[in-house]
């Protein structure tokens, strides 16, 4: 049981635990969440889903139509992953009953139809949205869909990239409002420097959305990013090509169980032109030359194995690799008793501030905040010194392209991550 006046060092142990049934599962499942690339749903072929601690079967009917099922025929509790697609609906492998996108059972092929009506497996509600498919695993009627008009009308084209990391979704969750981080664990990096994240220069104030957090150079710019509850995250990231400089991008973490989560992320680059077509290309070429996984490299580092320092940067995704060290090396499920908080963790107190009272809430069965992200809660940052792509508004009048730039290393680990069978 939670409660309001539990030590605030304590207070995020209950939002590791996502499960169905969980406080914060529930509270997550209040929400649209992105759970699989439409890229990677091939028609036809279904798939098991793993998130948040529960199994699904995902699959494209041959009219381009997603549907999220419940992951057992309720005949016998046959995998349904297993089974055939057939128009838009899907066959048990077992008996061969036959199931709607919607749950409804259609076919009972030994039974003669007799009671085909009296069962059916649960359906959830899906959405494809750029590049990315949302679902719905709360009760009840979902919440309106949460647009990003920045992004889905922007000139340019969008990134949607991904990635799988062996730990809790918070530790990545705190991780994002955590600036001072950068001038070590990122200290390469050309937006890094000595100071950056400076406590005393930081701010987390609440917003509509979340939580506003900002950091103030000395001589007055600022780097603005802005949390949406409960787990997005609206930031210009760090830049990973000259050309392109900060990166505006929308970051989701989706657990996968207690233990594992899945990034997902979309990233706007408002080049066009010829410049659009170098960016792409180059992009493109980057995702075949990383072929280390830079979770495996993370273990053999963390096990010593091997160190940093002797790895071929050229082919492991640097950014991912040193998050990974940092976050992973905290273990896979933090223990935040002997935790001690100071000024540079600002963000992260107010982001488990907000948590805390909307869990209260939940458990109290009292109304909880009815977040939205206004036009002016977007992200800013300082120029570069070497330059970049600069934040531009120029709406579009069709949707902008959506272009995977996943390494093709971290397609393969990320599918074994979600269709892992509990």
């Amino acid at each position: 049981m939670l409660t309001v006046d539990e030590p605030f060092t304590l207070r995020d142990q209950v939002y590791v635990q996502t499960a169905p049934g969980t406080l914060a599962g529930r509270y997550l499942r209040c929400f649209w969440q992105p759970v699989y690339h439409s890229v990677d749903l091939v028609p036809g072929i279904p798939r098991p889903l793993q998130i948040m601690s529960q199994s699904f079967v995902i699959f494209r009917g041959t009219s381009g139509e997603v549907s999220l099922l419940d992951p057992r025929c309720p005949h016998r509790m046959a995998q349904l992953s297993i089974g055939r697609v057939e128009g838009d609906a899907i066959r048990c492998f077992y008996h061969g009953w036959k199931f709607g996108g919607n749950g409804a059972c259609l076919e009972q092929p030994a039974e003669g139809d007799g009671f085909s009506e009296k069962v059916g497996v649960r359906s959830y509600p899906v959405r494809e949205y750029l590049g990315l498919i949302f679902a719905y695993l709360g009760e009840g009627e979902p919440p309106a869909f949460p647009l990003l008009p920045e992004f889905e009308w922007s000139e340019g084209f969008i990134e949607v990239d991904s990635y799988s990391r062996a730990c809790n979704y918070f530790q990545n969750l705190e991780n994002a409002l955590d600036m001072s981080h950068v001038a070590f664990v990122h200290a390469d990096n050309r937006a890094s420097f000595a100071g950056i994240g400076d406590g005393l220069r930081l701010e987390a104030n609440p917003s509509a959305w979340g939580v506003s957090y900002s950091y103030e150079r000395s001589d007055g710019a600022k780097r603005v990013q802005q949390f949406g509850m409960p787990n997005v995250f609206y930031m210009t990231a760090l830049p990973t090509d000259s050309e392109i400089g900060w990166q505006e991008s929308v970051f989701w973490w989706t657990p996968i169980d207690d233990r594992r989560h899945m990034q997902f992320s979309i990233h706007r680059v408002p080049a066009v032109g010829e410049a659009a077509d170098r960016i792409h290309a180059r992009r493109q070429a980057r995702r075949k030359t990383i072929d280390l996984r830079h979770q495996d490299v993370c273990d053999a580092i963390l096990d010593g194995r091997t160190t940093l320092a002797e790895i071929d940067l050229d082919r492991v995704d640097l950014v991912r690799l040193q998050d990974d060290l940092a976050q992973v090396g905290q273990g896979d499920v933090v223990d935040r008793r002997n935790e001690r908080l100071g000024r540079g963790d600002a963000g992260v107190v107010a982001i488990r501030k907000a948590w805390h009272r909307e869990l209260i809430a939940l458990q109290r069965n009292e109304p909880l905040t009815s977040w939205a992200r206004s036009s002016d809660l977007i992200p800013r940052a300082w120029s570069l010194s070497d330059g970049g792509l600069e934040r531009t508004n120029v709406p579009s009048a069709t949707p902008a392209p959506v272009v995977d730039v996943r390494p093709f290393v971290e397609i393969e680990v990320q599918l074994e991550a979600l269709h892992r069978r509990q």
